[in-house]
């Protein structure tokens, strides 16, 4: 049989079907969180570094201070918790022209490639006000599909009240051109340190 179609079938013109591809009307193959988070994060312009380990989240926190030459000495972090697990890099933490903004997030969501943040992240301030340069850490736990669920998990986590001056960052590359777009959007040079916790 298989010498029929060789002889037979090669005129014959391939349907999407035997391809592989799908057409317009079958619903899109679910992509992993993960792999739909990077590839969105990225495509909005910001830098990811996978960690297996915190020696890993260290030795690369360590190589983004020296590729940018931040030093130590003012850095703007409002969450307790991040400060207390980095406290073996001796960091100064000060409001007063800060090189970069260090914190964590509320999750990070895939269909946006986003960083979903809080005032547990920014107290009450404006993105705007914040340093240009950011460095942020987060799990991959933290991963969630979309911003609906990443507000669910705010939402089931709190203790007391909710949080407030809930945001996204979205835009993490500098063009000189402002588009309608982006317009009113606070653009951030931000690298995402992502430790594997699953």
């Amino acid at each position: 049989m298989g010498i029929f179609k060789n002889i037979f079938g090669k005129n014959k013109k391939t349907s999407s079907a035997d391809k592989g591809e799908q057409g317009k009307y079958m619903p899109k193959e679910n992509m992993p969180v993960d792999e739909l988070f990077t590839i969105n994060f990225m495509k909005n312009g910001g830098k990811f570094i996978y960690c297996d380990s915190m020696s890993e989240v260290s030795e690369n926190f360590n190589a983004i201070l020296e590729e940018n030459n931040w030093d130590l000495k003012n850095v703007l972090c409002y969450n307790d918790s991040l400060k207390k697990r980095f406290e073996s890099f001796k960091i100064n933490y000060s409001t007063k022209t800060p090189s970069f903004f260090f914190t964590n997030c509320e999750s990070l969501i895939a269909d946006k490639g986003s960083i979903l943040i809080s005032s547990n992240q920014i107290k009450e301030q404006k993105l705007n006000d914040l340093p240009n340069d950011f460095i942020l850490f987060a799990t991959t736990s933290q991963l969630k599909e979309t911003i609906s669920e990443g507000l669910r998990t705010i939402k089931n986590n709190r203790q007391k009240s909710l949080p407030s001056n809930i945001t996204t960052l979205k835009h993490f590359k500098f063009s000189k051109e402002k588009d309608f777009m982006t317009y009113g959007n606070s653009t951030k040079n931000l690298y995402l340190l992502l430790l594997e916790d699953l």
